[in-house]
């Protein structure tokens, strides 16, 4: 997918309520071309299999819309650096269960918070999540387009992965075992210290990323402006333009050239969604350079 121009892939997460398909129907109606969604209920442990009915009805939404990447969102509860063994073991299998509800859909990525150190050690915490991933090896012995990305945090609380040596020392530990990349946050990098407010702000955080991570490993982003201010490690999400990043930042997401072409979801607050309004500007700052 990477260097192909599929145009701006800009969408939403959308309400799977009803059954998946339900979150390509309403990407279809916001005119979106990317699509998120939680695959089952994002807070509960147990979810159902993906049946060859749903299936069914995914396909044939999919085939209907112009959504040509999807994106899935693990649940709240997983936790793949727990230091408590049994809730560890209970991360590890809905972890492995959304993975299988992913292949099935044929979906393009996972995306997944990386974990919190309930115990106060983050060392501990991002070991614990190399040992979660790389357990998932199995799972990806046969090629699959499946790919897990690891999202950046805001560093809210005992989270881990609101930095770029975190998120680093991850992927080197486990990308040549298994299909992961990363997902930034606007809003979660902005407040995790990371100044993307102006032009020369994100060329300066794009540098140290590339640096540190490395741009290759950059597959995805959730596009949210931050209510709180940089640095306060408070993951709050505001519409574009209306938080303490500015609309000067998403327009630079829309047109560099590192970041253009890759898949965009909305995270923007739910009660006072824009998503139709934000979808259709996100493209025009696209096309503005096209």
């Amino acid at each position: 997918m990477k260097g192909q121009d599929l145009g701006p892939l800009v969408g939403c997460h959308n309400s799977a309520s009803g059954g998946v398909h339900n979150a390509l129907l309403e990407a279809k109606s916001l005119n979106a071309t990317a699509s998120q969604l939680f695959t089952s209920n994002q807070k509960q442990w147990r979810g159902k299999k993906i049946s060859d009915e749903e299936v069914e009805k995914w396909d044939l939404a999919k085939a209907a819309s112009d959504v040509k990447v999807v994106i899935s969102h693990d649940g709240y509860l997983i936790n793949l650096g727990s230091h408590d063994k049994e809730l560890l073991v209970k991360s590890r299998v809905a972890f492995i269960e959304e993975i299988e509800r992913c292949l099935a859909l044929d979906l393009d990525f996972l995306n997944f918070h990386p974990g919190t150190a309930t115990d106060k050690n983050p060392e501990r915490c991002l070991d614990t999540i190399i040992e979660s991933l790389l357990s998932f090896a199995p799972l990806f012995e046969k090629k699959r387009k499946l790919k897990l990305v690891l999202e950046a945090t805001a560093g809210q609380g005992n989270t881990v992965g609101h930095t770029f040596e975190h998120i680093a020392y991850i992927i080197e530990s486990c990308h040549r075992k298994i299909p992961l990349g990363v997902c930034i946050d606007t809003c979660h990098i902005f407040a995790a210290g990371y100044d993307i407010r102006t032009s020369a702000a994100w060329d300066k955080t794009l540098k140290e990323f590339d640096k540190v991570v490395g741009l290759k490993h950059l597959d995805c982003m959730h596009l949210n402006d931050s209510l709180k201010g940089l640095g306060s490690r408070v993951d709050r999400h505001s519409c574009l333009g209306f938080g303490e990043i500015g609309i000067e930042a998403f327009k630079f997401v829309m047109q560099d050239k590192r970041l253009k072409h890759l898949p965009k979801c909305l995270e923007t607050p739910q009660k006072e969604a824009r998503w139709e309004d934000e979808i259709q500007m996100l493209k025009d700052f696209y096309y503005e350079k096209h």
